[in-house]
């Protein structure tokens, strides 16, 4: 009796010992899966398709843990409003810095989402790929679209989002405006000595811009303007809306690839924005739902090589410079201008462009009368 008890008592000590080890993992494969969420902009949907499923597997095998990981996608201003509004993200990969901004800055009584340097914490500003904007038109390029001026000619049917809900739009209206700067200050070396020009002269680029980018997108009203890119793509893709459609390079290119029976072509304008879509952690939201390991891993995860050739095989330009290099030859080079360089930075773009009775708004009470 004395050696069976001492054997039970043996038993429970090694099941004891035991339990951290069963128990250390938190979630392992077999337990219920962790949620977590990635609130994005519209042309994204393919690229977390494909990375979220590899995200999940390489989380399962460093931790155990198997991930139920939703997505969300739609025009990027009108993410930013939702996140704001309360839907939970865990981590946002919008269209522009202003819409993650615009989550870090205290609102209408309410503190901000996530911390104001959000954008110092990941590698190249938080932006783990870069696109820019270009033309797509239809098989033989029938109006003969070679750059931006021909969108401004009369009779030309311009497809684009709207800027006021979809960031890729912003993009597009500040590539317009860019343009017209450069081609106004031609004589003096462009949109790159916008700043040494006297005021005069600067006011002079300014008007000329203003008027061109009126121009195109009083072309555009008429098509009417969607919420958000995807939605702009299927307009001009799929239901044969417009000429020429102001794209994301990776939403052009993708028509291409899906859609190879229509012929697609994609215009190189002489200049374009160099867009740098972020990523952030939404602190407040991570903290509660104890998701802040998941959510840094994810962004962190993207600038790997793996994922960077990933990124390229989605036709985004990736960030890591030894990446790009070796996808070089699928992506033409083309003059792009950056936010910051140009425009003083999204701040102040957003304010004197897109924000209530900026020069946008007048821009549509001109062209509805």
């Amino acid at each position: 009796m004395k050696s069976t008890k001492i054997a039970i008592a043996f038993g429970l000590l090694l099941l004891t010992a035991a339990l951290p080890l069963l128990t250390g993992c938190g979630t392992g494969s077999d337990g219920p899966a962790r949620s977590f969420c990635n609130v994005s902009y519209d042309p994204t949907r393919e690229l977390y398709k494909e990375y979220n499923e590899l995200f999940a597997e390489h989380w399962l095998q460093k931790t155990g843990q198997t991930l139920d990981i939703e997505q969300s996608n739609a025009g990027s201003g009108a993410q930013s409003r939702a996140v704001r509004s309360g839907k939970e993200a865990d981590v946002v990969t919008l269209a522009l810095a202003f819409d993650i901004d615009d989550l870090a800055v205290e609102k209408d009584g309410q503190p901000g989402l996530l911390k104001p340097d959000w954008q110092k914490s990941f590698p190249y500003n938080s932006s783990p790929y870069i696109s820019t904007i270009v033309i797509l038109v239809r098989k033989g390029n029938p109006l003969g679209i070679h750059d931006w001026d021909d969108l401004a000619r009369t009779g030309v049917k311009v497809v684009t989002p709207n800027p006021k809900t979809s960031g890729g739009a912003r993009w597009n209206y500040l590539a317009l405006w860019a343009y017209a700067l450069d081609k106004s200050l031609a004589d003096i070396g462009g949109i790159d000595k916008f700043a040494e020009a006297d005021q005069e002269r600067q006011a002079k680029a300014e008007e000329d811009a203003y008027n061109f980018t009126k121009q195109v997108f009083a072309n555009a009203v008429n098509q009417g303007m969607p919420t958000g890119a995807r939605d702009a793509t299927d307009a001009f893709v799929k239901q044969g809306n417009g000429d020429a459609f102001l794209a994301w390079e990776n939403e052009a290119c993708l028509s291409q690839k899906v859609m190879a029976d229509q012929g697609f072509e994609i215009i190189y304008p002489s200049v374009s924005m160099r867009c740098e879509p972020p990523v952030a952690v939404v602190d407040t939201v991570v903290e509660r739902r104890g998701t802040r390991d998941i959510a840094e891993e994810y962004l962190n995860y993207l600038y790997t090589p793996e994922m960077q050739e990933m990124i390229a095989r989605h036709y985004y330009r990736p960030a890591v410079p030894e990446v790009a290099e070796k996808f070089a030859d699928q992506f033409p080079p083309c003059r792009l201008v950056g936010i910051d360089e140009c425009f003083g930075g999204w701040t102040a773009a957003q304010r004197k462009h897109f924000n209530a009775d900026g020069l946008f708004d007048k821009m549509l009470t001109e062209i509805a009368r």
